[in-house]
């Protein structure tokens, strides 16, 4: 029994121990990890998901409408007053004048009837078109929810390269923050001494608070920079995350063609053309709309009136005690032949809605294809700048090692420090900023020509 307890309690510790491995695990992310929950966490995009969905359903109900429609019915009737009709006197005594009529109560006080009724669409060119725009619908929403998918790509791609991009930063600017405070300590060392000024204590003090302020300034946007890619992934704000990729900086470049530059695959491009066709389908609608309707009915029914209430009492010796059946069946042709010309202007309202959406095909060509255009160049022009800002970055890293061994050895002055690191600062700086640049603009790029999803 003591064995038994020792292994249950081994288990409990191992299954405890698996649930934080499992929970720890699931706040790793990689780039893709990051995307792949988005899309299925991020309200936005499930909002677009449940749009195709109640498409397909809006498509079957206009199906439905096609198929047979059936309905039962009970009615019960409490005639308090029965009605009253007049009677011609001159049907049972000709002798009387054509004006002599009675006041006669015809009926019985409880009627009640039960029945089916069925009715089928034989033929209706609005049924016709509507199953083509539910189609056309349908495509409609699957186009909405690929726009929704690029746009949360983009988004979310962004803010994981932001994060990533200034937890590279916060380690350069840790070891700054290093070399600035040791030649700071130092140099204080050396005023005690009387080897250094008191001035060149508080220049390189003043220096090294700065450094101290942007290194807590970027500490505090990476936090922001991680809140808005949980935000952008539907993820709890107050939960951990860790971000498993590193900054990793194009080095085959390749330049993008400005050329031939083709839209036809971006979403809001393909969302413009599939609303197109059901502009024309609704103008064909319309047209159509002038030939007649065609429906077939039917029903069957049971009748009884009863001097009581109970309806369900059978007594095939009583008239009273019966149930009396009706049925019918017919068709019936609905002709459009005058509507105030009603139709015809519904018809040009369609046929303009559908130029001006054309129109906005174009637009949206041309705009894709200035928003590509300027999204090439930009990248283009980034990786100059980043090649060019990683070249700075390496020579002002050079100069600030020259400058310090120069303050080591006692030839150099804390004006060329500070001046220095000044410089390696700023060279930091925009050297991360050409590499977020040339990142955002190939993601600006793809989602343009819509091939940043498939």
């Amino acid at each position: 029994m003591i064995q038994l307890k020792k292994y249950a309690l081994l288990f409990v510790v191992i299954a405890c121990s698996s649930a934080k491995a499992q929970e720890a695990t699931n706040s790793n992310f990689s780039l893709q990890q990051s995307i792949e929950f988005a899309i299925k966490n991020s309200p936005s995009y499930l909002n677009a998901e449940l749009d195709m969905e109640n498409a397909e359903y809006r498509r079957k109900e206009i199906a439905g409408l096609g198929l047979p429609q059936i309905t039962g019915s009970i009615d019960f009737k409490d005639y308090l007053e029965i009605p009253t009709q007049l009677f011609p006197l001159g049907a049972l005594n000709p002798a009387l004048p054509a004006d002599a009529y009675a006041a006669v109560k015809f009926g019985l006080q409880y009627n009640a009837t039960a029945g089916v009724s069925a009715s089928q669409l034989l033929f209706s060119s609005d049924y016709i078109f509507g199953l083509k725009a539910s189609k056309e619908f349908i495509n409609l929403s699957r186009i909405s929810v690929t726009r929704g998918k690029a746009d949360l790509v983009a988004q979310v791609s962004k803010a994981y390269y932001n994060v990533i991009i200034n937890r590279d930063r916060i380690k350069l600017l840790e070891a700054n923050v290093v070399r600035l405070k040791k030649i700071y300590e130092d140099t204080k060392a050396f005023n005690k001494q009387g080897f250094a000024e008191l001035i060149d204590v508080e220049r390189l003090e003043v220096q090294y608070n700065n450094l101290l302020t942007e290194k807590d300034k970027t500490i505090k946007l990476i936090g922001l920079s991680e809140t808005m890619l949980k935000f952008q992934m539907g993820y709890k704000i107050n939960d951990p995350i860790v971000l498993t990729d590193s900054l990793n900086v194009v080095t085959n470049f390749e330049e993008l063609n400005i050329s031939k530059i083709d839209v036809s695959k971006r979403p809001d491009y393909v969302l413009l053309q599939a609303q197109q066709n059901l502009l024309d389908l609704d103008v064909k609608r319309l047209k159509w709309g002038y030939l007649p309707t065609l429906a077939a009915y039917g029903s069957y029914q049971y009748n009884t009136m009863r001097t009581t209430t109970n309806i369900f009492e059978s007594d095939k010796t009583n008239a009273m005690k019966q149930w009396y059946p009706l049925a019918l069946v017919g068709i019936t042709l609905n002709l459009n032949i005058f509507d105030g010309l009603q139709r015809h202007n519904k018809i040009q309202q369609a046929k303009i809605s559908s130029r001006k959406n054309e129109n906005s095909v174009k637009m949206v060509q041309q705009a894709g294809e200035l928003e590509a255009t300027v999204a090439a160049i930009s990248y283009n022009n980034a990786y100059s700048s980043l090649l060019i800002q990683k070249k700075n970055m390496e020579m002002a890293t050079h100069v600030y090692d020259v400058v310090q061994e120069k303050f080591k050895q006692g030839v150099g002055s804390n004006i060329e420090i500070i001046n220095a690191e000044t410089s390696l600062k700023e060279a930091q700086t925009n050297y991360y900023n050409a590499v977020f640049d040339m990142l955002v603009y190939k993601i600006d790029y793809q989602k343009a020509i819509g091939t940043l999803v498939k």
